[in-house]
């Protein structure tokens, strides 16, 4: 054992010698690296930041886990770039459905506070799906731009609640709570909700959908009415062409029109296109090699990730499983 553990460093520190943009610490994690995504003669960058999946804030304990939560994943990246003087502008990719409130506030906020304190602009390019939280995010930015095929919107609020209260009573189970307080069990999937009930998680519900109007007016000000906006507001999902009609969105276009535009806003003629990972690298170009093959629509995903959900209050587009 005390053999392997002598020779267990020089491994790391050989493997970590074979790739100089990458370096490992004493677990023989690798730290996050830069790669080359398209060449060009010009030291100024462009940096790719993904947010794909479910946007949760839930830790992940694996000891060699590299890629965390969508949180931490998207922090972790702008934090990077704001150290990097070359990184001159950012392009924020997203296909996701949305998630947990606030995990969709939290990286809303970062986007913000990267902006703020970089100087130095970030454009939103919708894959897929974009919807609800992954509006949220995009808000942040300073142009939105949609993929001809790109399903956004489903601005609001959901909560899920199950109730397996006529199932236990079928197979004989009964449960017995004990409580502090009438409402402590609220939302519980042992009994139905009272009206009061009811009453309270929609104010919940309320409030939230309130805050989330608010950051698209606040971006969108000069572009949707207050009064519009509650009327389009309504949980439904666009298309690329009807958000641009509704001007959720500001551009119909491809990752190109994307990068001609952040070079354009940076005032930049050219400009390296990079992004970050672990090693090895999984990205070869701008489309291979993301965090996954993710399709929000995708019946296993939908299970998945009703699977994951726990407690809590999300900006989520859920369509039903069949």
């Amino acid at each position: 054992m005390k053999r392997i553990l002598f020779v267990l460093p020089i491994v790391l520190a050989a493997l970590s010698a074979c790739s100089p943009q990458f370096h490992l610490d004493l677990l023989g994690r690798e730290n996050l690296g830069e790669i080359l995504l398209a060449p060009s003669p010009a030291k100024e960058k462009i940096l790719i930041v993904d947010v794909e999946g479910m946007i949760s804030s839930t830790v992940d304990t694996g000891l060699f886990s590299r890629e965390k939560n969508a949180v931490s994943r998207v922090f972790e990246r702008l934090e990077k770039a704001a150290k990097d003087p070359w990184v001159r502008a950012v392009i924020l990719r997203l296909d996701t459905p949305g998630g947990e409130v606030t995990a969709s506030d939290i990286i809303y906020h970062e986007v913000l506070r990267f902006k703020e304190r970089t100087r130095r602009p970030v454009i939103g390019l919708m894959m897929g799906v974009a919807a609800s939280g992954g509006y949220y995010i995009a808000s942040a930015c300073d142009v939105i731009m949609a993929h001809p095929t790109t399903l956004t919107g489903s601005i609001g609020v959901i909560s899920v609640f199950p109730n397996v209260e006529q199932l236990m009573s079928k197979i004989g189970v009964k449960v017995n709570v004990i409580k502090s307080g009438a409402a402590k069990d609220s939302g519980g999937p042992f009994r139905d909700m009272t009206d009061e009930e009811k009453k309270i998680f929609q104010g919940i519900i309320d409030e939230y959908y309130g805050d989330f109007l608010d950051v698209v007016s606040k971006n969108r000000k000069d572009r949707i009415p207050a009064e519009t906006l509650r009327t389009i507001a309504d949980g439904r999902v666009y298309t690329a062409p009807q958000a641009l009609k509704l001007e959720l969105i500001d551009a119909i276009g491809y990752f190109d029109d994307a990068f001609r535009k952040a070079l354009s806003l940076a005032s930049l003629q050219s400009a390296k296109l990079v992004s970050y990972t672990y090693y090895p690298k999984t990205k070869t170009n701008i489309y291979a090699g993301r965090l996954g093959d993710f399709s929000p629509l995708d019946t296993k995903v939908l299970e998945s990730t009703l699977a994951a959900l726990k407690t809590g209050f999300y900006y989520l587009w859920l369509p039903q499983t069949p």
